[in-house]
């Protein structure tokens, strides 16, 4: 052991510590690097986590990146059929980052039941079908099966639900107009054998997920045309790079949109958490940094007879320094202690329990989203006590200016 730390250790562990001036000062410190630690903690988790659980109901939806026939202009109505015999498909070999991709087709209609109606856009989705996402929007019921004969089974969302008065095992009958409004709209009869509740009240109110065959037999199309491919990326970060690619790979013919495009003021609007994030990361640590400067200070006024001998006995400052560093960085590891405890327990709490709610008009989910990862928790703790411990070398060095016969002369 030290002398350095043996020192450091006996002023922390002794009764006079505890009871001394300083103590509310240094209780006060290390309070608001706990709950400093606590705000930054909860900003970043249900920052990244309503990031993370916006792109994924989007996704969801649409896929990472859509290639569509340039005519269809990316609308929810699949204008134009395209060819699933292409290059890039069933595996778009010549891009990396891509991790799954499935054909869809969708066509805008109309739901009718005894009393009343709902204009909603049925996506029919086939054997390539990723149903993870649609997996944890189930609230009843179960997933349709299309990798056999054509079904008439569907999954309908909550709000529709609700709106139309309908259950589990209900048979609808949806009416689809055709591009000549002279003939009369074509019908057909679907079977209700899964209900979703994504929270996103945009695609709640409008998708119904139905097989893709019902589509190609309304548009009149063979069964190797689609309306579109769906992409999904192994890394959403870097699916800008990845879109470009994709879009030099395609034909001509067709063109390709990410959904940060085709949903840009959805995803400017999350960037702006970054921002927010950083800027409260900046406020909080700046907080408790000064009041770690401010107990440093007081600790060294209190300690000054101390300092005097210790320099009489021949420390030199730059040990004495390190004997109230010492000192500081256990308040600073005790804040963050207390910090780490609270706000992880706090955050695992709304994980959990789903305690705070957030209106999904506003904010496209139904609760307060966390998000918890060990890299970003570490690296958290270790960037507050880095800068906590820089912003005190400069405080410390008015322990140079301590002289050892004045401070032991007015003891």
């Amino acid at each position: 052991m030290n002398f350095e730390y043996f020192i450091a250790k006996r002023i922390i562990s002794t009764r006079d510590y505890k009871n001394s001036i300083s103590a509310p000062i240094i209780k006060i410190a290390i309070v608001s690097i706990a709950i400093g630690f606590i705000t930054m903690l909860i900003s970043i988790a249900t920052g990244v986590g309503l990031q993370k659980k916006i792109h994924e109901k989007v996704s969801a939806f649409n896929g990472d990146i859509i290639i569509s026939n340039y005519d269809t202009n990316f609308s929810n109505d699949s204008q134009n059929s395209i060819s699933i015999h292409q290059d890039f498909y069933p595996d778009f070999k010549n891009v990396e980052g891509i991790k799954h991709m499935q054909v869809t087709a969708s066509r805008g209609g109309i739901i009718r039941t005894a009393t009343d109606f709902e204009g909603i856009v049925v996506k029919g989705v086939g054997k390539d079908y990723d149903w993870h996402f649609f997996s944890e929007f189930l609230v009843e019921g179960r997933l349709p099966n299309y990798t056999d004969a054509i079904n008439e089974e569907i999954i309908i969302s909550e709000y529709l639900v609700n709106r139309l008065n309908l259950k589990i095992g209900d048979k609808i009958t949806t009416f689809f107009i055709g591009k000549d409004s002279s003939k009369p709209p074509r019908s057909r009869g679907f079977d209700i054998v899964g209900i979703y509740n994504s929270g996103f009240l945009d695609f709640d109110s409008t998708f119904v997920i139905a097989d893709i065959r019902h589509i190609q037999r309304l548009n009149k199309w063979k069964e190797d045309e689609v309306g579109s491919f769906e992409i999904f990326v192994e890394d959403f970060n870097d699916i800008e790079n990845i879109g470009n690619q994709v879009y030099e790979e395609t034909s001509s013919l067709l063109d390709s949109q990410t959904i940060q495009e085709k949903y840009y003021s959805i995803f400017k609007w999350l960037e702006l958490f970054d921002f927010n994030i950083i800027l409260i990361i900046g406020i909080m640590i700046l907080v408790a940094g000064i009041n770690m400067i401010t107990a440093l200070l007081v600790l060294i006024l209190e300690r000054t007879q101390m300092i005097g001998i210790l320099k009489a006995l021949g420390s030199s400052d730059k040990i004495v320094r390190k004997i109230f560093f010492y000192n500081a960085m256990y308040l600073i590891i005790k804040g963050l202690f207390w910090g780490n405890l609270i706000g992880i327990g706090l955050l695992l709490a709304q994980k959990y329990f789903k305690l705070i709610k957030l209106d999904p008009s506003v904010y496209y989910v139904t609760e307060a989203p966390v998000y918890l990862d060990i890299n970003y928790i570490l690296l958290l703790n270790l960037g507050t006590f880095i800068l906590c411990m820089v912003m005190l070398i400069l405080p410390s060095f008015i322990i140079s200016k301590i002289s050892p016969i004045k401070a032991m002369r007015f003891a």
